[in-house]
């Protein structure tokens, strides 16, 4: 039969008492991290992936069109010069 020292059941139930404040802590630092994080980044001016690339493809074509312009430009005023 085992016998049980009472002040070795204190510390173990100590420690786990300690472990599971430790745990606890632990979270609610990580949840406020991420809840300042959110706030801090909420403020600022981001774009989402899908506006971006809406707006790379309005450029892409507006500088085809450019292109485009140009060149019948180019064409126009070399038949004007002649």
């Amino acid at each position: 039969m085992q016998s049980e020292n009472p002040i070795i059941a204190d510390f173990v139930k100590i420690a786990n008492s300690a472990a599971g404040t430790l745990a606890g802590m632990t979270r609610e630092a990580r949840d406020n991290a991420r809840e300042r994080m959110k706030e801090a980044m909420g403020g600022m001016d981001f774009v989402s992936r899908e506006e971006f690339d809406a707006v790379k493809d309005m450029a892409a074509a507006a500088r085809e069109k450019c292109d485009a312009l140009e060149a019948k430009l180019a064409e126009l005023e070399s038949k004007l010069g002649k």
